[in-house]
């Protein structure tokens, strides 16, 4: 029998995937991104009238939902993913700022295409619905940007994250964090400013790359993983209850106090038990993926995640705006018939998002002139370049915090810009300097 061109992927996938991949970090990486994809279809709710372009948040708008965010908040497995991967990846005399170059050309490469489509966005709305309706939908369209900037902020603490040799070290280092969260949430709470605990980018989400660091390296079995997950849980159940967090794990735009913007206590136990409660089941989750139709979806998903965490914002504002001019609109949650037409919404957007996969995916692998070109600096070089990556990822976040709709969102973008290129010409240098000679 003829095996169908479906079966052919599907075998050529399996054949080409080496023994030793780590299939449970790629399944965690896809399940996470399809969580959040129809998550944040779920939650916006936005419609266009006679004032402009309207947003909302579905649980804002019903609070009583919050406690479903415990488990579709699920970014602590997005950094668990990128904290093993970069172990796996890292070697030891590795040049650090070079190797972080690197992984952010990678990482970067969709992002500019991105970004160069979202200011043609804002502009083409600036045109139509007016300046305020620019700012709306450009602060909308990067505001995820946020966990690729804090991304490139904790990778490059990896190289150092793979020192660790045991699991009591690993133990240190999470209780450390957790530890720091909590020193920081005081702060914040003393003072009265949100800010003051802006640090926690860094330290909390810190937490499940220390956790991926140790997956990668076997530092911590499954059983002791498992006991981890349950006591950090109840943990992070008795603070919701006594402590003064919200419940919600994600922005809603009414929260007293956001547990994400800058991340919290609450927080940093969340990322706690769901990174370990991954590493507790990972051989069962690899083992399930072995299925060759199975890893094909997932090598697949994989092999465009970007494209799928970038991209899946623009596909609902197109699902949304086009049921919007049939006369069909998910905004008013006491509306008749809003919950069917939240159903329509997530069905139109996942044919939507597919089309944008298959003709955006490709430009995820598409090497860009010269930003792709290799990079082999050492010393002074290679370090300065590493930390213009830390620095880009740092403006990113402030993109993602300030909209990319006004004068200022612009010109952030173009510092996130010049760091990156300045980062990409130091770690050439040398190679540069080698082939003139």
């Amino acid at each position: 029998m003829t095996p169908t061109r479906s079966g052919s992927a599907v075998g050529k996938v399996a054949a080409e995937t080496p023994a030793d991949r780590d299939r449970a970090v790629d399944v965690a990486r896809l399940a996470a991104l399809v969580v959040v994809m129809f998550g944040h279809c779920a939650l916006l709710l936005a419609t266009i009238d006679d004032t402009g372009l309207r947003i909302g948040n579905l649980l804002g708008e019903i609070p009583a939902i919050a406690p479903i965010t415990w488990i579709v908040q699920v970014m602590p497995l997005f950094f668990l993913a990128g904290g093993a991967a970069g172990a796996y990846g890292w070697h030891p005399g590795s040049s650090w700022g070079t190797w972080l170059v690197r992984r952010a050309q990678r990482l970067c490469r969709p992002v500019f295409w991105y970004l160069a489509a979202c200011s043609i966005g804002v502009l083409v709305t600036y045109q139509l619905l007016g300046a305020d309706s620019a700012v709306r939908i450009g602060r909308e369209c990067v505001a995820l940007l946020w966990f690729l900037g804090v991304y490139l902020v904790v990778l490059a603490f990896v190289p150092a994250l793979t020192r660790m040799s045991t699991g009591r070290t690993v133990a240190f280092a999470v209780g450390a964090l957790i530890a720091i969260s909590a020193a920081f949430d005081a702060l914040r709470f003393a003072v009265g400013e949100p800010m003051a605990g802006i640090a926690n980018f860094v330290f909390v989400w810190l937490i499940p790359m220390v956790i991926g660091v140790a997956y990668a390296r076997h530092l911590v079995g499954p059983r002791t993983a498992l006991i981890a997950a349950v006591s950090a849980f109840a943990a992070q159940s008795v603070l919701a209850a006594a402590g003064p967090y919200d419940v919600s794990l994600v922005v809603t735009g009414t929260e007293r106090v956001s547990n994400v913007s800058p991340p919290t206590l609450l927080l940093a136990l969340h990322c706690t038990w769901m990174s370990f409660l991954f590493v507790a089941a990972a051989k069962a989750i690899g083992k399930w993926a072995e299925r060759p139709r199975i890893w094909y979806l997932v090598a697949m998903g994989n092999g465009g995640a970007m494209t799928l965490y970038l991209w899946h914002i623009p596909a609902i504002a197109v699902a949304t705006f086009t049921l919007h001019a049939l006369g069909f609109d998910a905004y008013n949650v006491d509306a008749p018939y809003f919950w069917a037409i939240l159903a329509l919404r997530a069905v139109v957007f996942a044919v939507v998002m597919f089309a944008m996969f298959v003709s955006l995916s490709p430009l995820e692998h598409r090497p860009l002139p010269w930003w792709d070109a290799p990079v082999a600096a050492t010393g002074a070089r290679s370090t300065v370049a590493g930390v213009l990556i830390v620095i880009a990822g740092v403006v990113l976040v402030l993109l993602a915090k300030n909209g990319l709709g006004d004068l200022t969102g612009l010109v952030t973008m173009g510092g996130f810009l010049a760091a990156a290129a300045i980062a990409r010409i130091c770690a050439g240098a040398k190679q540069l300097a080698s082939q003139q000679v």
